[in-house]
């Protein structure tokens, strides 16, 4: 039990400087995890600097995709985190019993992860070990990512535990210049992101090395290869996605994680992809024709050179022709034609062949002398004994016993038991039973006899703290033993009574042993929660011990029309009103009306249309961008289409769909930003002639409509 509230159940995972346990947090009634610091951790600074940080950045992070961490605390000489308890398994243990995912799939998790990740960065901080082992997945599939144990704010100078120059983190999913020690952004988390789309779409990362050093320095050094060449399986357009996230300079891979969104949403839908970088698709494209083409003749484009290996028939054998020192034409000068080198293969004649036979034979025939000689086996076809009886060492001394069965060739396991048929120390039954026909290297059970335990005279510990109650009982040899709770006038957290009862005797070797824990009174006053923001109101009824809390809306004609929306406006029962613990607790909120008329946002580019937007008070998160195809050059970039329609009002906390023209041949344009002062003006012309030129769905205006 950690600080009187947290009780552990059984250990669920085991990290590096932790363990993580399934617990229940007595006081919310509710399951947890708790990460737990090893004992030889907590007397460094530098640990438990990190263990704290772990907390502090979670903490502050409030997001679906994200595991919630709940409380830190510490807890005799060591520390602890309570964390969200999620139920699923780890993204690393899909991949390994899976191999490789599929690609629709994989694209839907990492933009889970992607969206986790964008609102870590927009409050600052960078989780800098994105790996599968910290993406958890729900039993229902929802992404969860956890451990933000070396996470940091950045744009601040690094501290004493990660200073530049030291590196952190786990070396297959390294940015390059997370290798370096240099300082990271969170573009080097989208680099982190975009090794695990590849392991999930490949089943292995793009680096693989016999040391963690020899792998960083792959990702420093070397350019990572398409996804397609590990599994041809995957489309091109996700191809692209990774091979954009895994550049080597920050400034070459996606800005964002909403732009990582954004184009895994469009895959998904079979739309163009509006955030890839120049020839990215080009790339690809170039890449899968490479791998279609014969073995014969691979070209290599790179640097406006040719290089080609053809076979030539020599006769008896291939020769393999190598012109990679070819020059190219334009440089060539006098030189008639390239120089051609050749090597011929080694000859693998039948002679050859007939001596590799004769070796293999003279060694499996080695093999089976010394395995004859050494055993003393000369009959390999005898069937050798697999099962044996159990001994009978019943009435034997321990150890006696022991040696006797471990001989026989079984595994034995010893519990100490009262009994009235041996004297202490002897065995007096086994499981399964002695001269019983058993498998070798069954484990046996031996039950020996012990003295019984004396009686212990239970002490008086009503209105003890329970703490206190559990080392005073452990002192008298009971530390097995049940945890009740009931209202009752003692405080909160300390003992009502013990069942045996104070001066009773009790045998430990018995069971039934029980501790029951007040809960304090049965009800309690409803605090005024009025004016208070709905988390707000939510813990206060917790903190009074109300745990039965139902959100409701209050009628508009009631609430003040100045009053902020989902405020607390009254509860019911009202506040100063006493109610039972287990009674329901109804919180009614202000709705208020956040609604806003949209704006025309056709004609605009995107940086406008977000502006507009802002200005009319809706909020960035819930922007959505999507593309559609146009024949119009003119619209290429622009708003050609969004949902709900200009004129109608719109709740501020929906959603807002906006799509971006992208003409026909799929080559996205980005035009040149105009001053926001004419966007309304020239919204209406763009809009109009957006609905004869787009392929797709124009703008609908509603009658009277901006």
């Amino acid at each position: 039990m950690l600080n009187g509230r947290y009780e552990l159940h059984r250990r669920i995972a085991r990290g590096g400087m932790a363990d993580v346990y399934l617990a229940r947090d007595q006081l919310l009634d509710r399951p947890v995890a708790v990460k737990v610091l090893f004992a030889q951790f907590a007397a460094e600074p530098s640990f438990v600097a990190r263990f704290r940080r772990e907390a502090q950045a979670a903490g502050k992070l409030n997001h679906p995709n994200i595991v919630a961490v709940y409380d830190w605390g510490e807890h005799e000489d060591t520390y602890f985190i309570v964390m969200e308890y999620v139920e699923g398994n780890t993204l690393a243990d899909m991949i390994k019993s899976e191999g490789s995912v599929d690609p629709a799939k994989a694209a839907r998790l990492a933009s889970d992860v992607a969206g986790a990740l964008g609102f870590a960065h927009r409050n600052g901080t960078v989780h800098r070990d994105v790996k599968p082992g910290n993406i958890m997945i729900t039993t229902e599939g929802q992404v969860k990512v956890a451990d933000f144990g070396i996470a940091r704010a950045f744009g601040v100078a690094e501290d004493e535990l990660t200073q530049t120059g030291s590196v952190m983190g786990t070396a297959s999913y390294f940015s390059p210049e997370q290798a370096q020690g240099k300082n990271v952004d969170p573009r080097s988390d989208l680099y982190a992101l975009g090794v695990v789309l590849f392991e999930m779409l490949t089943g292995s990362t793009p680096f693989v090395g016999d040391t963690p050093v020899a792998v960083a320095y792959k990702h420093v050094q070397e350019q990572a290869p398409f996804a397609t060449e590990k599994n041809p399986a995957v489309p091109k357009e996700l191809a692209a996605v990774v091979n954009q996230l895994l550049q080597k300079d920050p400034r070459a891979r996606y800005p964002a994680a909403a732009e990582i969104q954004t184009d895994l949403a469009n895959f998904l839908a079979g739309r163009p992809l509006v955030g890839l970088r120049g020839d990215a698709m080009a790339a690809v494209s170039q890449q899968n024709q490479t791998q279609a083409m014969p073995a014969t003749q691979v070209m290599d484009q790179a640097g406006g050179s040719q290089s080609m290996q053809t076979l030539h028939d020599t006769g008896s054998i291939k020769a393999v022709i190598d012109t990679s020192r070819a020059i190219p034409v334009t440089a060539a000068g006098g030189q008639a034609e390239a120089l051609e080198e050749y090597y011929e293969p080694p000859n693998r004649s039948g002679a050859f062949i007939v001596m590799l036979g004769i070796l293999a034979a003279v060694l499996v025939g080695l093999i089976g002398f010394i395995i004859v000689t050494v055993t003393g086996d000369s009959d390999p076809t005898e069937v050798t004994e697999t099962t044996r009886e159990v001994p009978d060492v019943i009435g034997q001394e321990l150890e006696t016993a022991l040696l006797e069965l471990e001989t026989a060739g079984f595994e034995v396991m010893t519990m100490f038991q009262p009994s009235d048929e041996q004297e202490p120390g002897l065995v007096f039954a086994t499981n399964p039973a002695v001269q019983s026909e058993q498998e070798i290297g069954t484990t046996i059970v031996v039950f020996v006899s012990q003295e019984a335990d004396e009686l212990i005279e239970i002490p008086n510990l009503a209105g003890v703290a329970e703490s206190e109650a559990r080392q005073r009982l452990a002192d008298l040899g009971i530390t097995n033993f049940q945890r009740n709770e009931e209202n009752s006038d003692e405080e909160i957290g300390t003992v009502v009574r013990t069942e045996p009862g104070a001066g009773e005797e009790w045998d430990p070797a018995s069971d039934g042993f029980s501790v029951v824990i007040s809960l304090g009174p049965a009800e309690a006053t409803v605090p005024d929660v009025a004016g208070q923001s709905v988390t707000e109101a939510q813990q206060t009824l917790d903190d009074a011990g109300f745990s039965q809390v139902l959100i409701r809306e209050a009628d508009a004609e009631l609430v003040p029309s100045d009053l902020a929306r989902l405020t607390a406006v009254r509860t019911e029962p009202a506040a100063g009103e006493d109610a039972g613990f287990d009674s329901e607790i109804e919180v009614f909120l202000s709705s208020g009306d956040p609604r806003v008329i949209m704006p025309n946002l056709a004609g605009n580019t995107r940086l406008e249309a977000e502006e507009i937007l802002i200005e009319a008070g809706f909020l960035r998160d819930n922007f959505m961008l999507t593309s559609e195809f146009t024949n119009d050059a003119s619209l290429a970039g622009r708003v050609i289409s969004q949902t709900p329609a200009a004129g109608f009002p719109q709740n501020i906390n929906d959603p807002i769909t906006f799509a971006i023209g992208v003409l026909n041949d799929g080559t996205p344009t980005t035009p040149t930003t105009t001053d926001n002062s004419t966007s309304s003006s020239s919204s209406s012309s763009s809009a109009s002639s957006s609905s004869s030129s787009s392929s797709s769905s124009s703008v609908s205006l509603p009658p009277g409509a901006p």
